[in-house]
């Protein structure tokens, strides 16, 4: 059962409530499920019960019960515990919510986190005549895109011929906002102008992915710093911790084809504490030789990608992708190195199911970054 699945799984629980005359509330157009929080168990938690405890006119905890006996009789989940004032935390039978969110992220791909058809919004993006401006509005327009918007593009002035040659910032037309923005569609399009604070110096000489990265990964009220730092293949520069994960997880799998396996979503066995010696380290890349790997804080990384593109489109920040896409790699990169059979040891269904989630987060990298506009590259 995905998230999806099993978002849809509490709302027909709540309508059987409703219809059954145990909740007297409107039915909520969506629940969002999450990873459970501090003090919460399972796969997934929701505060639904606590939101229409009001409306209900019942005490959280009274709706939070109605809600844990109807998911109960689901198949697919297998347990519901309440917690704190009326939190859902929800079990999924079987293989659990681990390997069907990997298995939904391996049939996404790179897409995972869009939508799977236009909405029908239209969006104006207008930026002025700013290099930064220019790149934070051709992200935001991509992630826009992925999202089902439509989106046309616009600055104040004639771009400069690297902003498309050197940057890959493509506008569709230049002038005033009043002057360019028209749409083949009788709805009125969202005016938004891109607005960053301005970089300096000039950053088309650090190559297309390091400017990108200089110019996008601050939030737009900080100032960008444009330096070669970007260009430094070290664990201090998050641009190569990034794509370095990447790289790790196209190795990875070429690794384990010469080994005879392949991926296969199942159930994550954390693998035995690391020594030393067992661990090869990345070139400057640091890795912690003596924790267990246990994977819950990547799975809750891969999981809240799709939530940080809504996040990214509904407050046009671009720099929110960039910093998840950082703590993804960084989730990620200890567990990479828990892979592949050791040794003599013989590829098994858990070496398997932890080369799905590697996989995994391989598509996740190389789709945020793509839409960044930044090349996912196979070797560093």
């Amino acid at each position: 059962m995905t998230p999806v699945e099993l978002s849809r799984t509490v709302l027909r629980a709540v309508r059987r409530a409703v219809d059954d005359g145990e909740l007297d509330v409107v039915v909520p157009a969506a629940v969002k499920v999450t990873p459970p929080g501090p003090g919460g168990c399972g796969d997934y938690a929701t505060n639904l019960a606590l939101q229409l405890a009001g409306p209900a006119g019942q005490p959280p905890l009274r709706v939070a019960e109605i809600l844990r006996t109807r998911l109960l009789h689901n198949d697919g989940i297998g347990d519901v515990v309440v917690t704190g004032p009326g939190f859902l935390n929800i079990s999924l039978q079987g293989e659990g919510g681990n390997a069907s969110l990997v298995r939904e992220i391996l049939e996404a791909g790179e897409r995972y986190g869009h939508v799977d058809r236009p909405t029908g919004q239209l969006v104006q993006l207008h930026a002025p005549h700013e290099v930064r401006a220019v790149v934070v509005m051709d992200a935001l327009a991509r992630v826009l895109r992925s999202q089902g918007a439509l989106v046309r593009t616009s600055c104040a002035g004639r771009p400069e011929p690297e902003w498309a040659q050197v940057l890959g910032a493509h506008i569709d037309a230049h002038g005033t906002p009043e002057a360019i923005a028209h749409f083949d569609a009788v709805s009125t399009p969202l005016h938004i102008t891109v607005r960053p604070v301005p970089a300096t110096p000039d950053p088309t000489p650090l190559g297309r992915d390091a400017a990108r990265w200089a110019l996008l990964h601050p939030a737009a009220h900080d100032r960008p710093r444009v330096t070669a730092d970007h260009l430094v293949q070290r664990e201090s520069n998050p641009l190569f911790r990034v794509r370095y994960a990447y790289a790790r997880t196209r190795a990875l799998r070429r690794n384990a084809a010469d080994l005879g396996f392949h991926a296969e979503p199942g159930h994550l066995e954390s693998p035995a504490p690391d020594t030393p010696a067992r661990i090869t380290a990345a070139p400057n890349i640091a890795v912690p030789p003596t924790a267990v790997r246990t994977p819950t804080t990547l799975l809750n990384t891969l999981a809240a990608h799709p939530r940080t593109l809504q996040a990214v489109a509904a407050h046009h920040a671009p720099d929110r992708l960039a910093r998840h896409l950082v703590t993804v790699a960084d989730a990620a990169l200890p567990f990479l190195f828990t892979v592949l059979p050791r040794g003599a040891e013989k590829p098994s269904a858990a070496h398997r199911a932890r080369l799905a989630l590697a996989e995994a987060v391989g598509a996740v990298l190389a789709g945020g970054l793509s839409l960044l506009g930044i090349d996912a590259p196979e070797h560093l």
